[in-house]
């Protein structure tokens, strides 16, 4: 797993799976529209997409041009974090159902979601894009974008959650809504 190919393969599977993401986020978002859900931050989102795409073109640039050696203890506990952060973000995906996507958009008069990951943590799907943040990029010791990325996410982060949760402050409590 230390090698140059085989990390390119890994940020390959994780570029099809941000589209698949995409993909379930613009289906997500129309069920949402369609029941007068209303976005919130949309000015930020723009800004978004840049960082996680940069993100993934940056850590192999990195990797090409440092060609660092990379412990193979290094590689596979943090190929470790990716999976776990993985299946994360999917846990959160699959407990929001059609609620998910990668906008803030809420439906008026459906409660905030309080299952699953929601039940632990406000905002799991966000601890999963941290410890992505970090760990893939050192997957192949790519520690430049690990560090640039945590910085500007922390910042784009910051935005985020004060939309988001002020999208889901005028949301009802759970078991307050007629379902």
């Amino acid at each position: 797993m230390t090698g140059l190919t085989p990390f390119v393969v890994l940020v390959g599977l994780v570029a099809l799976e941000r589209l698949a993401e995409l993909v379930v986020s613009r289906r997500n978002a129309a069920w949402s529209l369609a029941r007068g859900g209303r976005e919130y931050g949309r000015g930020h989102y723009p800004v978004m997409v840049v960082l996680h795409s940069g993100f993934l073109v940056a850590m192999l640039v990195e990797a090409f041009v440092r060609r660092p050696e990379v412990p193979s203890v290094l590689a596979w506990s943090m190929l470790a974090l990716v999976a776990a952060s993985q299946a994360l973000r999917w846990w959160c995906i699959l407990t929001l159902g059609p609620r998910w996507n990668t906008r803030v958009i809420v439906v008026p008069d459906l409660p905030a979601v309080r299952t699953g990951p929601y039940r632990l943590l406000a905002h799991p799907n966000y601890v999963a894009v941290v410890v992505e943040g970090i760990a893939l990029p050192m997957v192949h010791a790519a520690w430049i974008t690990a560090v640039t990325f945590t910085v500007l996410n922390a910042g784009l982060l910051a935005v985020r959650l004060r939309v988001e949760d002020a999208a889901l402050a005028s949301l009802p409590e759970p078991g307050t809504a007629d379902a």
